[in-house]
């Protein structure tokens, strides 16, 4: 991919040129480490970074040009300058067009909400792909191109990275590309240049506070996907609610594009006749506008439910046969990380489980209570650099749902893991009889700790980054003997 810098420059009319326009651009990028002989460099204005800072390093590794906002008192050599109001503007217009608006090129699926992204998102792959389609996936876990994965830092990438997927896609025949898009993508623009056909909204409540404020700027946020929908000329645009969630009406009003609704009510598309939820599997009958799906599901919670009926409005809008949906329903057996069983032979319930929301814990350890025979432990922390309001509203849903807390710290960041605790035991003063909490500041010992005192029956939910606490598990194989657990962690311990 290449693209003449002359012709780059007539999307920033504004711009103030500084050196030769007859260049080649082979690149774009904004981050120094990454620049190759031949790339456009973006400079931008961070909170704590300053990409002008770089630009020597950048034309040291080749860079041809770079957008900028500071012109510096020593150019350097060989290297233009595009002087622009807003880096960040600039970026969100040249980008795309480098890379001949992929977005629009592909067929774009894109699920926006607090919980059930991930799982949405990869069922659907997974029925798209089943009909015969070339698809690509960017989401919280891992990118995939058909079947190339590589890990994700962002559940949306910044622009740059984005377009360069997106791209990849394309030049790899992908027909689809199904997104997760999170609200901090939607505000930042970080998806400018992207024509979506399919947008799914799953539910809204409280996260990202930190960022947005407040519950209406958060919601605002989301809805920017819905209200965008019909820009572009691709046909057959389509939105999908779920109506249980109170956001839902505000946002589906403010889109024209065609809307299909699921929830609990029969004035839905699609609403369940029943279900029944049992530890490993879960049975549920719906009503669809292409008549009853009867199915066999080998996850379980309301929660699925939930992301099932969001998976079925987006297919039938895609026009997928009503058998496909079905067979491939019946097979999906879970994401990493959510409502995942985990079995090694222990006489005890395993469940990793990626909640990291006030709701989401409580989902799961609702679905957890209706198969506990024994004790409910459940393992969580609140993250770092995030919303810490949500810290004491978790750590009384613990409480409430669980016999035995383990308090740990979550993705501290930059903040004091111990100081996370503190916010989350706020709402822990008065412990009922019968129950116990811990606090372990570190992730790992906090897992092992309840792995290691659970008794027979038990069930222990560990929430949070649960990608994460997967590895955990995995990295230390777990072994039971007779009830005698044989890791090098705790060798000595009785389960």
């Amino acid at each position: 991919m290449e693209k003449s810098l002359a012709l780059l420059l007539k999307l920033l009319p504004a711009a103030e040129i500084f050196g030769s326009t007859d260049k080649m651009i082979t690149d774009i990028t904004a981050d120094s480490r990454t620049v190759q002989a031949g790339s456009l460099f973006i400079c931008l204005k961070g909170a704590t970074v300053d990409g002008h800072k770089f630009l020597a390093m950048a034309a040291e590794k080749g860079a041809v040009a770079a957008i900028v906002e500071d012109i510096p008192e020593n150019i350097p050599a060989n290297i233009t300058l595009l002087k622009v109001p807003d880096s960040r503007t600039a970026m969100e217009a040249v980008t795309p067009f480098f890379y001949d608006y992929p977005g629009k090129r592909l067929r774009m699926i894109g699920v926006t909400g607090t919980n059930g992204k991930t799982t949405t998102t990869n069922i659907i792959r997974m029925i798209l792909r089943n009909v015969g389609y070339k698809v690509g996936l960017i989401g919280t876990i891992n990118i995939m191109i058909e079947d190339e994965e590589t890990v994700s830092h962002n559940t949306t990438p910044d622009v740059v990275d984005l377009q360069k997927t997106l791209y990849a896609m394309v030049c790899a025949g992908c027909d689809y590309c199904v997104m997760e898009v999170s609200s901090h993508a939607l505000a930042l623009h970080r998806v400018a240049g992207i024509e979506y056909d399919c947008a799914v909204l799953t539910n809204i409540t409280q996260d990202h506070l930190d960022f947005h404020k407040t519950m209406e700027n958060y919601r605002d946020a989301k809805s920017l996907l819905f209200e965008h929908l019909t820009d572009g000329g691709k046909p057959n645009k389509n939105a999908v609610f779920n109506m249980d969630d109170p956001s839902s009406a505000i946002i589906k009003a403010r889109t024209k594009a065609k809307a299909l609704t699921y929830g609990k009510e029969h004035t839905n598309d699609i609403y369940p006749l029943s279900f029944t939820v049992a530890p490993k599997h879960m049975q549920l009958v719906l009503a669809t506008p292409v008549g009853e799906m009867d199915l066999e599901l080998k996850i379980t919670g309301e929660f699925n439910v939930y992301n099932v009926m969001g998976t079925v409005a987006a297919m039938l809008a895609e026009n997928i046969a009503k058998k496909t949906i079905i067979a491939v329903l019946d097979g999906f057996d879970g994401v990493p990380g959510r409502f995942q069983l985990v079995e090694a032979g222990q006489p005890y319930t395993v469940i990793v489980d990626y909640a990291h929301t006030p709701d989401g814990l409580e989902n799961v350890l609702k679905t957890a209570r209706s198969i506990t025979k024994g004790k409910l432990w459940v393992v969580f922390g609140c993250g770092g650099d995030r919303d810490n309001k949500k810290r004491p509203i978790m750590g009384a849903l613990a409480l409430q749902l669980a016999d035995k807390v383990v308090v740990t710290s979550d993705n501290p960041r930059t903040e004091d893991p111990e100081l996370i605790i503190d916010e989350i035991f706020t709402a822990l003063q008065d412990i009922p009889a019968g129950k116990e909490v811990f606090r372990l500041a570190d992730r790992r010992e906090a897992i092992h700790f309840a792995l290691a005192h659970a008794e027979d029956n038990d069930v222990i939910m560990i929430a949070g980054k649960g990608h994460e606490n997967y590895q955990i598990l995995k990295d230390r194989t777990i072994h039971f003997d007779d009830k005698e657990v044989v890791t090098e962690y705790w060798s000595d311990k009785k389960c």
